[in-house]
């Protein structure tokens, strides 16, 4: 079984007992969490799918650990304009533990 679930503006498609990094979520590391932003809910050939979200449908989590992403460096240059600009960027993450899948 698996289902579509939309948590921080993205849409992430998950099976029970899988590992994922998605935007931070403010909970404790060990808790368990609800996502119930179920797009779609699927099991061998058969797919029900919201409008927009599946009714009743939920998707368990367990919490793991927080963190941040690698750097992603930021260049500008304007050429022949003596401009050059450099920046950096890490992102934060939590990253989940699929427990069940209720759909």
């Amino acid at each position: 079984m698996y289902a579509v679930i939309k948590t921080g503006g993205k849409q992430y498609k998950v099976a029970a007992g899988e590992k994922l990094k998605v935007e931070q979520i403010p909970a404790d590391i060990g808790a368990d969490i609800t996502l119930d932003q179920v797009l779609a809910v699927g099991a061998g050939d058969t797919i029900k799918f919201g409008a927009p979200l599946v009714q009743g449908a939920t998707v368990q989590a367990k919490v793991l650990a927080h963190g941040r992403h690698d750097k992603v460096k930021i260049f500008k240059m304007r050429r022949r304009k003596h401009y050059q600009k450099r920046q950096g960027h890490r992102q934060n993450y939590t990253e989940l533990q699929i427990v069940s899948i209720n759909g």
